[in-house]
């Protein structure tokens, strides 16, 4: 493991580790503790009082940021030729349906997301144990299946995200990046957390927010007092 520089430990000093402080300050602080020489993106983690195992208490949806994520994100559509020209306007980096659809059967996964029509789905079933590993497989729960080809494209170009409680009942996601001002990066993140409270489900019972990181790449996470966010 690489040594701290002292510029690493003072910035990691200014972090108060027995301090649970309130979104918009955390929005600022991290910031200020990010080193990278790159743009480094910033994530929440955020863990939850549910069930996972219970399908009455797994938390997934969706979520649009305010100003984006900050991330150029390449979508294929995988649509039939008459929708090619929507998908084209909308944004899609590729679109097509059986060139593609090789193109994936023989290795080619160069993309972030797939969004599709419904009548295709039945083609991607096949290529499943290549697309459900890497997150890629469309979903008509996060909007990544539908006929409305060109708002799905223009929402995802636009900074929609999707989100899901993982095994442990944490929610881990990117809500920018730290070349946004600390406004847009509070902003973004109380979008996300606003939206996990409008869904909580009915069955979940005692603390629903258990605890609160931001953090950004190769940063120390900020603890965010649920009560403060």
């Amino acid at each position: 493991m690489s040594k701290q520089t002292n510029n690493q430990k003072e910035l990691i000093s200014k972090v108060d580790p027995n301090k649970k402080y309130s979104l918009r300050e955390a929005s600022s602080l991290v910031k200020e503790i990010t080193f990278t020489k790159f743009d480094a993106s910033i994530d929440m983690a955020i863990r939850l009082g549910v069930d996972p195992k219970k399908a009455t208490e797994m938390v997934r949806g969706i979520v649009v940021l305010p100003h984006g994520t900050g991330k150029n994100l390449k979508v294929l559509a995988l649509v039939s030729a008459d929708k090619e020209n929507e998908a084209k306007e909308a944004g899609a980096d590729f679109f097509g349906l059986d060139e593609y659809l090789q193109k994936i059967k023989d290795g080619w996964t160069d993309i972030d997301i797939i969004v599709t029509m419904p009548s295709v789905m039945g083609k991607l079933g096949p290529l499943g144990k290549i697309l459900g590993p890497r997150g890629l497989m469309p979903n008509p729960k996060t909007g990544t299946v539908t006929m409305d080809i060109k708002k799905a494209i223009s929402d995802i170009k636009g900074g929609k995200i999707d989100f899901k409680v993982d095994k442990t009942g944490i929610i881990h996601t990117s809500i920018g990046k730290a070349s946004f001002s600390a406004e847009k990066i509070f902003e973004n993140a109380d979008e996300l957390i606003k939206t996990i409270e409008k869904i909580k489900p009915s069955t979940s019972k005692g603390t629903y927010f258990k605890s609160i990181f931001m953090s950004s790449t190769m940063s120390q996470g900020i603890s965010i007092d649920t009560k403060l966010a």
